[in-house]
């Protein structure tokens, strides 16, 4: 298997960065939910947050990497090729998650911008987004975790699309983009 994509198979590189972006969003949801089993004012809970955010803010970067890799390369084709509408609802799905995966983590930034925090990404602090605002940052914040909790059931569909393909229509949607061929 090679680094780029073929009509026929995600490259190495599109599939090492399907399963990084998966394992980074299980990550983040972790941290997210684990930090609210130690007391406010924690090391584990601050570390917890910190982590959430720095994950938060790598998934922007990869995705945006992810997207041009999308562009740059062919599309392997579904075989047998599905119906249109599923099709259309396949990337409808697709555009979902690469939208989760963008406004997530700038609703995040926003979110402590409004607080008056920078965000921590690996040792930086990177800048706020808006001035602080405190209303602004708690009206980020409800959508964040609307969003959030919508984000379970949109990477469930994902998951479940995919082994519905691969087990009932027995296509190679799944194949395609699982490392060991």
């Amino acid at each position: 298997m090679g680094m780029t994509n073929t009509q026929d198979r995600y490259g190495t590189l599109s599939i090492a960065m399907h399963w990084l972006m998966f394992l980074l969003l299980v990550a983040v949801y972790v941290c997210m939910e684990a930090h609210e089993a130690y007391p406010k004012g924690s090391d584990m809970r601050s570390a917890l947050k910190n982590w959430h955010f720095t994950l938060g803010i790598t998934v922007l970067v990869l995705v945006c990497l992810r997207l041009a890799l999308r562009f740059s390369q062919v599309t392997p084709a579904i075989a047998p090729q599905p119906a249109r509408w599923q099709d259309i609802l396949g990337k409808l799905v697709h555009l979902a998650l690469y939208a989760f995966m963008i406004g997530m983590p700038i609703l995040g930034w926003l979110i402590l911008s409004g607080e008056g925090k920078g965000v921590p990404f690996y040792g930086f602090e990177l800048p706020g987004l808006i001035a602080k605002n405190k209303a602004l940052a708690e009206n980020f914040e409800d959508i964040h975790k609307t969003v959030g909790e919508l984000g379970y059931y949109l990477l469930a569909l994902h998951t479940v699309a995919a082994l519905f393909h691969h087990y009932f229509l027995k296509d190679n949607t799944l194949r395609r983009m699982l490392p060991w061929g």
